[in-house]
């Protein structure tokens, strides 16, 4: 049987579907799966355990498990449904990912909720990659992170360095894993969504970072309420922790000792700093050039 080939996330996934996407052929995968239509024979077990997820796009999403939601095992069958369209099924530590439209088939729908939704949770769940919410760049050959609160202003930073040429790494969601002791950024698509619009795959980046690089500055963006200047300050010791906390993806209880393992092996090496900046975006040139400053001196420490 052929298969259609693409590259999300550093996987290659073949699937039976043809996805309407435009992903480089350049971009490096460090894992592979299949996707394939559900079958009635697919053998999974009855998944009497299920909890809504969140409400996203104007859809609920459950998940769905054969067993409770405190731990992922070896065949631990789960489903992850978005309510009147598709339903992804899959066993832990397998490389077949199922799935089963609910209603009618539409290819462009069935993308957008691949990649910007079902993916980054499947990939956490197994242990592939840990997300984090932010965007991501590359700047001097290596990533520059933005992360904030919601409407605080990280696809709008993230957009201003494609304007000027920046690399996208990843838009909404960054995927990380530890590598000799360091943090390293995963390119996921070259889709960026700084209108964010419900269930739209967003703007094609025709410059999109196709290797991991390791992470040169990850700048938490808060808002200066005092006064006009631009200010960075380093975050040091186990406050890292206490920072990063709240820009992680997916808060299950059983991830928390895996995460915190995870940190810990790149704590001292973790260039996290506190960006105040005031909420105006006529000031973005001159936020960029701080920004520019900032990673060339960490460069030269390096």
């Amino acid at each position: 049987m052929h298969y259609n080939k693409t590259k999300i996330y550093g996987t290659a996934i073949f699937s039976d579907i043809e996805l309407p996407l435009s992903i480089p052929e350049t971009v490096e995968t460090r894992h592979t799966l299949l996707l394939i239509t559900y079958k009635e024979a697919a053998p999974f077990a009855a998944m009497d355990h299920s909890m809504p997820l969140y409400q996203a796009h104007g859809r609920r999403v459950r998940l769905y498990s054969d067993r409770k939601f405190a731990e992922n095992r070896k065949g631990q069958s789960w489903c992850y449904e978005v309510e009147h369209f598709v339903r992804f099924y899959w066993k832990s530590s397998e490389s077949t990912l199922l799935y089963e439209f609910l209603e009618r088939e539409e290819r462009r729908l069935f993308s957008f909720w691949l990649v910007h939704l079902f993916l980054p949770l499947y990939f956490t769940l197994e242990g592939v990659y840990d997300f984090f919410h932010g965007g991501a760049v590359e700047l001097d050959g290596k990533a520059v992170m933005f992360s904030a609160p919601s409407m605080g202003g990280k696809s709008t930073m993230t957009d201003f360095f494609l304007r000027q040429g920046h690399p996208l790494i990843s838009d909404d969601k960054i995927a990380s894993y530890v590598e000799e002791g360091r943090l390293r950024l995963v390119p996921s698509h070259p889709y960026h969504r700084p209108y964010r619009k419900p269930e739209v795959l967003g703007d094609l980046s025709m410059d999109f970072c196709t290797q991991p690089l390791p992470l040169n500055a990850l700048y938490l963006l808060e808002g200066n309420n005092e006064d006009d200047r631009i200010t960075i300050e380093a975050i040091r010791g186990y406050e890292k922790f206490d920072a990063l906390g709240a820009h992680y993806l997916y808060a299950f209880d059983f991830l928390n000792v895996r995460r915190f393992s995870y940190l810990a092996g790149v704590l001292d090496s973790l260039p996290l700093f506190r960006l105040r900046r005031p909420w105006d975006r006529g000031r973005l040139p001159e936020l960029y050039k701080v920004i520019r400053a900032h990673c060339d001196t960490l460069n030269k420490e390096d």
